[in-house]
């Protein structure tokens, strides 16, 4: 009984991380596919959006006006996932994940929670972040640099 009581529960595991897969790939695909109502339907009401820039921390609002005239022009962005990793607190209520996506940016990590609204997951928290080889790290602080500088001592009166 046992046995049965553990294959049961890995199951169901299995079961929601292909549910959890599944919501992830249908945000993406809405984005590539420039659906803005079903993209942004699969995100709760309070959700938060941290892009590539240091500016980009949006809320959902926020992130609709940000994104509302790519979608209008037919295709927003594009990603595929290329690797995977889920994981859930004890309540199978909240779920976290990263990812390794093919992007128009080459590749970048997105990592983000789902929160179980009702029967459906949706997408509370998601952070976007491209990937830089260690030998091009030097390179690219150069570049940023001038840029950031005035960001960090903007930031640092406010916290």
């Amino acid at each position: 009984m046992l046995l049965a009581i553990g294959t049961s529960i890995k199951a169901q595991s299995f079961d929601e991380k292909q549910q959890l897969a599944l919501v992830i790939d249908q945000w993406h695909k809405a984005a590539s596919d420039a659906n803005f109502k079903s993209y942004f339907e699969l995100m709760t009401k309070d959700a938060v959006f941290i892009g590539t820039d240091a500016n980009e921390y949006w809320n959902k609002q926020e992130f609709q006006n940000y994104a509302k005239p790519h979608f209008d022009k037919g295709k927003a962005w594009s990603f595929t996932a290329l690797e995977r990793h889920v994981y859930f607190d004890a309540s199978g209520k909240t779920a976290w994940f990263d990812e390794l996506l093919n992007t128009q940016m080459k590749i970048c990590r997105g990592s983000g929670v789902l929160v179980k609204v009702g029967k459906q997951w949706k997408i509370k928290h998601y952070v976007l972040s491209m990937t830089i080889p260690n030998d091009s790290s030097k390179a690219v602080i150069a570049i940023k640099a001038p840029i950031e500088e005035v960001l960090i001592q903007n930031r640092k009166s406010k916290i």
